[in-house]
């Protein structure tokens, strides 16, 4: 649909109907190529182009964060970082892409070859998966699923597996002392990670990305839930905490932590293989840091994407007077400000993560476990009963 026919539809009165963003690009593939293909063939087509565009998404995040990350650790120790290629180095990670394209891809000899060949794909199909759920804009995702980021939490864990299974193919050593580091720390902080979670999907309602987000679009833009419960910040603390160990960022790098385990699980792999574990690792930097801003930082709301909704409207696919889904052209601009919005709050947690990585220094094995199930999982519990009572107590004062 036309700016100007809905314009018109709007102002006699027409009832549109906002349409489901999950089913607009189906129903619009149906419309154009129905005639000629079965519904199985346009399914496994949209799939297919969800795939291609998340796994473009990650090289293009993997590669801009590792550009951001020489730049960061650069500045923190008083150096530029990368300069030369390319304006302030930004195409540094480019040539770094192509290095380890044209690099030979080594198998050791008493590896298991199967297995090892395997892990790396593993690893970056389960961070393709959860990256699925997540909405690029309001009401424009791949997968609007009800349990969105239980589905999140469960596929980014999911490489957990990968990481084993490339330390124990490996057959060396460091690999399996750093799979196994991997394996203990998901399951110390997977649980804080969880139930810390627990607190804003209680006041949201729902673990829908999108419905949580929307959730949060009172007073203009900023009724952030880290606002709406004392138990908020808290569980925000607690969640970043558990989300370092997630991805093995400093101070919990123990998987593959250089000074002890040469590169840890990943000290057999070469070439693009090896580069498939830190795609995961910016991805799920990027994952963790979106989940983050979603449930507790407002997600797509601010105060601009409330004027900006308020002035062009925020309904990117819309029923007209036929029953079809159409494109509103209108709400473009609110659509592009609420994902930069979503953007530049992620970033600002990728941020933090890199600082604190150029910051701390790696902590013991039995520290981080004993931080893992002595502090944050009893934490983490009590901001979870705390902010039940809590909105149970508001809901039987307020009504």
């Amino acid at each position: 649909m036309s700016t100007s026919s809905f314009l018109a539809l709007a102002q006699a009165g027409t009832p549109v109907e906002v349409a489901s963003g999950s089913n607009a690009f189906l129903e619009g593939l149906k419309a154009a190529l129905g005639e000629h293909l079965p519904e199985w063939a346009l399914w496994l087509g949209a799939a297919g182009a969800g795939v291609a565009i998340v796994m473009g998404l990650i090289s293009v995040v993997a590669m801009f964060c590792v550009w951001l990350e020489r730049k960061v650790a650069g500045h923190i120790q008083c150096r530029y970082g990368p300069m030369y290629t390319g304006w302030h180095g930004w195409l540094q990670s480019i040539a770094d892409g192509v290095k380890l394209l044209l690099k030979e891809d080594m198998i050791p000899r008493d590896a298991d070859r199967a297995l090892f060949m395997l892990a790396p794909g593993l690893v970056l199909a389960a961070i393709v998966a959860a990256m699925t759920a997540f909405p690029l804009a309001p009401g424009v995702f791949f997968a609007d699923l009800d349990l969105g980021v239980f589905f999140v939490i469960a596929m980014s864990s999911m490489t957990t597996i990968g990481v084993v299974m490339a330390g124990w193919a490996s057959n060396s050593k460091w690999t399996v002392y750093g799979a196994m580091r991997e394996a203990a720390q998901v399951v110390a902080y997977e649980i804080p990670l969880g139930v810390s979670l627990l607190v804003p999907v209680m006041v949201a309602g729902t673990m829908n990305l999108n419905e949580a987000s929307a959730a949060q679009s009172d007073y203009l833009g900023m009724g952030w839930f880290l606002f709406k419960n004392p138990f908020m910040i808290p569980a925000f603390v607690l969640f970043f905490v558990a989300a370092l160990a997630e991805t093995k960022r400093a101070p919990f790098d123990l998987p593959e932590a250089e000074s002890e385990l040469v590169a840890g699980f990943m000290t057999e792999y070469s070439g693009i293989r090896w580069s498939f574990f830190f795609m995961e690792e910016y991805a799920a930097m990027f994952l963790m840091s979106a989940v983050a801003a979603v449930f507790f930082l407002g997600g797509f709301e601010s105060p601009l994407t409330h004027f900006v909704g308020q002035a062009f409207g925020t309904e990117l696919f819309v029923q007209g007077a036929n029953g079809a889904t159409e494109l509103n052209l209108q709400a473009l601009p609110y659509q592009a400000v609420a994902g930069l919005t979503l953007l530049v709050k992620t970033f600002a947690g990728i941020f933090l993560m890199m600082w604190l990585r150029w910051t701390l220094p790696r902590i013991r094995v039995d520290q981080v476990m004993t931080m893992g199930y002595k502090y944050l999982t009893p934490l983490a519990l009590v901001c979870a009963v705390g902010a039940a009572l809590w909105e149970a107590g508001k809901q039987a004062l307020l009504g």
